[in-house]
Parts: structure tokens; C-alpha cells; sequence
């Protein structure tokens, strides 16, 4: 894939558990941070939010962190309905996106 995107996703510890909203471009390498806990004693770290369960791709920086902004300002309850929405069953998603991206250690 050669075109440059930036990601919005959403990490969560389980079905309806602690989520973390972030920003990246690189979604592989973040989420792979995300699972491997490489930020000790971080928000992700200490809830065990590992499990990706809604990114979107958009086509520019600006963009993406104006997105992630208004979502962090949502209630909880507009995050789970995006969630259940794109992912009733909150599965992970980071085999599909290894699938559509590549994942290169």
C-alpha cells in the first residue's frame, strides 16, 4: 500500500471493557505496542486494553487528530455504539489489518 494514511482507532480490554482512543500513522506498529505492552505503567499497560476493536484511515494528519479529539470528548455511550455498530461481537481486529496493511517486524 503506498499511499500515506492516519488512523483513529479504538483499543479495548475485552467486550465492553476499558477502552483508549489514539492516533497513528503507522497502525501496525502501534497497536503491536499496544499488545506487547512497550509503554510500561501506561493507561494501555496498567487496564491491559489490547485488543483493537474499531480504527478508520483517513487521509491526513490534521484530520485524524481533529477526529480523535471530538471522539475523546464523546460519552461512553456513543464510543460503544461506534464499536457495536462496526464490530458487535468486539473482536480483535488486528488480524484483518495485518491482512490489508502487512506487518513487517
Amino acid at each position: 500500500m503506498s499511499e500515506k494514511y492516519f488512523f483513529v482507532y479504538i483499543m479495548a480490554s475485552g467486550k465492553r471493557g476499558t477502552i483508549y482512543i489514539g492516533v497513528t500513522s503507522d497502525l501496525l506498529s502501534r497497536v503491536r505496542q499496544h499488545k506487547d505492552h512497550l509503554f510500561k505503567n501506561s493507561f494501555t499497560d496498567r487496564y491491559n486494553v489490547t485488543t483493537l476493536v474499531w480504527y478508520e484511515a483517513l487521509g491526513d494528519g490534521q484530520s485524524a487528530i481533529k477526529r480523535e479529539k471530538q471522539m475523546k470528548e464523546w460519552r461512553r455511550a456513543w464510543k460503544v455504539e461506534l464499536i457495536q455498530e462496526a464490530n458487535p461481537q468486539w473482536r480483535d481486529l488486528w488480524d484483518e489489518v495485518v491482512a490489508l496493511y502487512g506487518y513487517r517486524e
